[in-house]
Order: C-alpha cells, then sequence, then structure tokens
C-alpha cells in the first residue's frame, strides 16, 4: 500500500536492523484519518472473505483494527494481555513470548466473544517473528472458529513471521513489506514478492 510506505518513509525512524519506530502516527501519537484509511483497505481486501468479526492484540492494533471493523460492519475483539492466568470466568487462553521486549504473557479471549460459526479476520500493526499472531491462532482454533484472514500493517520480511502463518495455512495481507532495515534505511517489498525464509530476530540483534 503506497499510502503506508510513504508514510513511514515520511514519518518513521529505523534505528537498526530489527526497529522502525512509527510511534508518531501509529502506536503511541495515533493519525485517526490515517487509521481510517488504512481500515478501509484493508476492509476492501477482505470483504469477500465473510468476516464476522474483527480481532486484534492490545494495544497498537486497536486503532486500525476498529476502523477495518467499522468498513465491514462487524464487531471488534481485543485480546488481552494478562500477566497471569485468569481463574474467573470462561476464557481460552495461551502463552506468548515477545522476543523484543523479552517478556511472556497470556493472552486472553473470553469465550462470550466468539464461537465455532465465525470467521475472524485478525489485524496487527507488525508482523516480525509471528509469535503474537500464531498465539492468537491458537486460540480461535481452540474455539472451533475460522482464522480466515490476518491484516498486517507493516510486515518485517526478512525475518520469519509471514513464512510460519503461510505454511500453517493462513493468508496473510500486508500493507507495507519491509525487505530490509539499517540505521536510516528502510527498503519495501512489493506486496506479490515471493516470502522470504526470513531469520530469527534474536539471529539478527546478535550481529
Amino acid at each position: 500500500m503506497k499510502l503506508l510506505e510513504e508514510r513511514i518513509k515520511k514519518d518513521g525512524k529505523a534505528l537498526g536492523k530489527t526497529v522502525l519506530k512509527v510511534d508518531s502516527f501509529i502506536n503511541h501519537q495515533v493519525d485517526s484519518e490515517f487509521m481510517d484509511a488504512l481500515g478501509k483497505d484493508f476492509a476492501e481486501h477482505f470483504k469477500e472473505y465473510g468476516i464476522t468479526k474483527v480481532f486484534t492484540i492490545e494495544s497498537s492494533g486497536i486503532a486500525p483494527a476498529l476502523m477495518t471493523a467499522k468498513y465491514l460492519d462487524v464487531p471488534m475483539v481485543i485480546l488481552k494481555k494478562q500477566t497471569s492466568k485468569i481463574l474467573n470466568g470462561k476464557v481460552y487462553q495461551t502463552r506468548v513470548t515477545s522476543f523484543t521486549k523479552g517478556t511472556s504473557y497470556e493472552l486472553t479471549l473470553y469465550q462470550d466473544y466468539i464461537d465455532q460459526n465465525d470467521k475472524v479476520l485478525l489485524i496487527d500493526d507488525f508482523l516480525a517473528n509471528g509469535e503474537a499472531a500464531m498465539g492468537a491462532s491458537r486460540l480461535i482454533k481452540e474455539s472451533g472458529a475460522d482464522l480466515t484472514g490476518i491484516g498486517i500493517l507493516i510486515e518485517k520480511s526478512f525475518q520469519k513471521g509471514r513464512k510460519r502463518l503461510e505454511d500453517a495455512g493462513y493468508y496473510v495481507y500486508s500493507q507495507a513489506r519491509v525487505g530490509r532495515l539499517d540505521k536510516d534505511l528502510i527498503e519495501f517489498l512489493p506486496e506479490d514478492a515471493p516470502v522470504l525464509e526470513g531469520v530469527d530476530e534474536q539471529e539478527l540483534l546478535d550481529k
């Protein structure tokens, strides 16, 4: 999506081989009109998929997910990050490890907000190693529902997330595919570029 690529070029900051800061318009200060445009694009892309709910993981994916849900005219569900098991209430939970932050959390979904007939579109801001998306997929699978598609704002194509998700059978649409990052360097791939093998984030940090 050229609109997102141009905004990243204008306001994004590459701090190294793995870190791309977009906090001025996506995940700290949020440009609402821009989020509306991204949500409209996701909705247009997935309009024929029979989506019944849009899911996202708190908190950076909430804005684009909400706009996507608005244009698809379906509810949005936020998967919560819990530091410990919830013992009250009927929930699905799975442990997710963030390589970037070096932390783990329990990804949590209340059973009331999904059923086996749902066709779910997962929206997230970044795709790197795919840990969060795979965690979400486990919850959706446990409920009996279908993870019909995954929409990503920014894909780090040099990491293994997209291949991991596609190997698991999931369809991924990324609005911006970053093929290479380095300090003050951001290179993009076209959406139809071949999926790269990718490397683990820790391997890049160790280089």
